[in-house]
């Protein structure tokens, strides 16, 4: 893995580099520039490649990966499986031959909510009708019985869904992807998952927007250390002991962020109360219907502390 990059340990023993490419494109699919994408980040140094079946470019992932000439076994594939799963096998599988990299590093669970698909359209299950996460999470279980993935793990869960599932677990989930920057530090289920062994990995973790990029604190941290406020917030979140997987196209920035530097302690604090600051405790991401549902879930259903929005109660 690149060495550069710091290296942290998931709770299975399997290492994972701090920060990965993120591999969403705003949609599905992506085709010649995701390939593209991931060339360059090879090339600059990333070894953590962050991928779902959903994104719908797994396998320009994989090609890219192939493409590179680089040593399988320097590399760490994150991919995940489908809210519209039918069985977690078949899921696995397919992720699994449109990568065709020989095996997955770490496969998690997207969401906990679950649709199926029929002639009658697309319907969301219910908070406890099945089978549910935890069904998921046992045949998850098991895919690590075929050495075809090294670690299993979640992401969107919440301390509420990751109380309903802990108490089934063979395995605890390795790590818990959730949308995480100084707008939404998610404080209590850093402290929850730190509890449990389960590392935080933070999507979008520098927003959709540069929301945060102009806040004076940020801008005071990237003066005083000649680094660009993006390079200040991942710095930040891998301090903090999450992992990261930005997203970009752009050679530079993927380079620079890939720079994290030291912080300190009063830099630290100015960027943990970014989010204490009137009206920017909030999600930034779109995926937050107007009636305050995420893909037919309720935010008490998710376990989410929002309002309609997105924005943190």
């Amino acid at each position: 893995m690149s060495s550069h990059v710091q290296i942290f340990m998931l709770n299975n023993g399997v290492k994972i580099p701090a920060i990965g490419l993120g591999c969403w494109m705003g949609a599905v699919g992506g085709g010649e520039r995701v390939y593209n994408m991931c060339l360059t980040a090879l090339k600059v140094g990333y070894r953590h490649f962050d991928t779902a079946s959903l994104y719908g470019n797994e396998k320009q992932v994989g090609d890219a990966i192939r493409a590179s000439g680089i040593p399988r076994n320097e590399i760490f594939i994150t991919t995940k499986l489908p809210i519209n799963w039918k069985d977690v096998r078949e899921s696995f599988d397919e992720s699994l031959k449109e990568l065709d990299c020989g095996y997955i590093d770490l496969y998690l669970i997207h969401w906990p909510q679950r649709t199926i698909v029929s002639e009658g359209g697309t319907r969301t299950l219910k908070l406890g009708e099945q089978p549910d996460f935890i069904h998921a999470w046992k045949e998850m279980e098991k895919l690590l019985e075929t050495g075809k993935v090294k670690a299993i793990g979640v992401s969107n869960f919440s301390v509420r869904t990751l109380t309903e599932l802990l108490p089934h677990c063979n395995v605890i989930p390795a790590t818990n992807q959730v949308e995480m920057h100084p707008c939404l530090p998610q404080v209590e289920l850093k402290q929850f998952c730190e509890e449990k062994g389960i590392l935080l990995t933070a999507y979008s973790p520098l927003g959709r927007s540069t929301t945060f990029f102009t806040e004076p604190s940020v801008e005071a941290v990237a003066d005083a250390l000649s680094v660009s406020p993006a390079q200040v917030i991942l710095s930040w979140a891998v301090q903090r002991g999450t992992i990261v997987v930005p997203k970009s196209e752009d050679e530079g920035r993927m380079s620079a962020n890939l720079k994290v530097v030291r912080l300190s302690d009063d830099h630290m604090r100015a960027i943990d109360a970014i989010h204490s600051q009137p009206g920017m405790h909030k999600s930034l991401l779109k995926y937050h219907a107007p009636d305050g549902t995420v893909f037919g879930w309720t935010y008490e259903e998710l376990g989410w502390n929002m309002t309609t929005g997105g924005i943190v109660a």
